[in-house]
């Protein structure tokens, strides 16, 4: 195992397209970090210059001590799990997973424990003889993931290796790996571009766009208190919802009015959020909401909206609504009762729930420095 450390690297294309930008982090030694992000942010980019498969512009990649940007891939003591598998159709299990082994010339009784305690790791011992044509989907991601394993690599790289699987088997490969790094310990780093799985798998998540970190830091921290408006708009299903608006004194209490030319909604703010947003009064914000934060619990600050799309997911329900100017937001709720469209709700807003950004894509939060949220 090792630590893997990003100093300000940069990957430039031909052209002066960006991919990468001056890109610092550091991974500790046994840690899960998932990159995650929308196409196109740079995460698979940084995840092949870690490998070596690309090379790096600028800045240096050091693993365990040891700058690497100039050292051959496969002397990176790195193992790739591909979306793709990359499995030699032609051989078995066995031999799909001893074969970088031998190409090292690894003694073959030592290649047969580190074959046979992979396999039996990850549920493979009945199928050793089988094909790739002879397996499922699910399976031959855990042969690649195998053939990861035996190398016993400082570290492990996952580029997006569930994303060919389908919903139900993509969950309980995802609940295997995260097993597997429990037990292995090894240094990993995953890129996906899907939030639920990067929430679910790593124990530190880094939110990329444009080729830069927006905010690197533990799950639940990130979903709680995202630095900015496009981590907030990423992390949390359904996405969160937005309103542009000012923060307006109203007969003395501070709060947020919509920015609409008719039937805007006011918001009144009390407690600490009010104490903590008051320093911007007069200024635009944009307001985000959780639809998590929308219940049908009477509440103080509350929002009167009409029922437009009904999604039933089983406890919980999704809803489609809008205010009186038009803003569209969605409500996950608790599948009590049955609701229409054309229904008109109160809804109360859980202030827990509540955030505001500096107006744009990129706004920073007002909130940021607020310990509870």
């Amino acid at each position: 195992m090792a630590a893997v450390v990003l100093n300000e690297i940069g990957k430039e294309y031909p052209g002066g397209v960006a991919a990468v930008k001056a890109l610092s982090l550091d991974i500790t030694d046994g840690e899960f970090v998932v990159l995650v992000g929308p196409s196109g942010c740079g995460k698979t980019t940084t995840l092949r210059m870690i490998a070596g498969l690309e090379d790096v512009t600028s800045g240096t990649i050091s693993i365990g001590g040891r700058v690497v940007n100039e050292v051959h891939p496969r002397d990176r003591d790195i193992a790739m799990v591909f979306q793709n598998y990359a499995l030699y159709p032609h051989m078995s299990v066995r031999k799909n997973m001893s074969f970088a082994l031998k190409m090292r010339k690894i003694p073959k009784a030592e290649i047969e424990r580190r074959v046979n305690d992979a396999a039996k790791t990850l549920g493979l011992s009945e199928l050793m003889e089988r094909k790739p044509r002879q397996l499922s989907g699910g399976q031959r991601q855990r042969v690649a993931v195998g053939r990861a394993i035996v190398r016993e690599p400082k570290a492990f790289l996952f580029d997006e290796p569930l994303s060919n699987l389908d919903a139900k088997l993509r969950v309980t490969t995802r609940a295997e790996l995260k097993s597997l790094h429990q037990r292995l310990k090894t240094t990993t780093v995953y890129v996906t571009h899907d939030q639920e799985e990067a929430m679910t798998l790593g124990d530190r998540i880094v939110v990329m766009s444009g080729g830069e970190i927006q905010q690197a830091g533990p799950p639940l921290d990130v979903y709680r208190r995202p630095a900015n408006r496009f981590v907030a708009s990423f992390i949390g299903t359904p996405p969160m919802n937005f309103i542009s608006g000012k923060l307006t004194d109203n007969g003395g209490t501070l709060a947020f009015t919509e920015d609409a030319a008719t039937n805007p909604t006011t918001i009144p703010l009390s407690g600490e959020l009010a104490a903590t947003l008051r320093p911007h009064l007069g200024r635009p914000v944009v307001m985000g909401l959780r639809p998590q934060g929308l219940s049908e619990n009477p509440a103080a600050a509350f929002l009167e909206l009409t029922v437009n799309v009904v999604e039933p997911l089983g406890d919980t329900v999704d809803l489609t609504c809008s205010t009186d100017s038009g803003i569209t937001l969605v409500a996950r709720i608790p599948a009590r009762r049955p609701i229409k469209p054309g229904n008109r709700i109160r809804f109360g807003l859980d202030f827990e729930h509540l955030h505001f950004f500096e107006p744009g894509d990129l706004g920073k939060s007002l909130l940021l420095n607020q310990a509870s949220r």
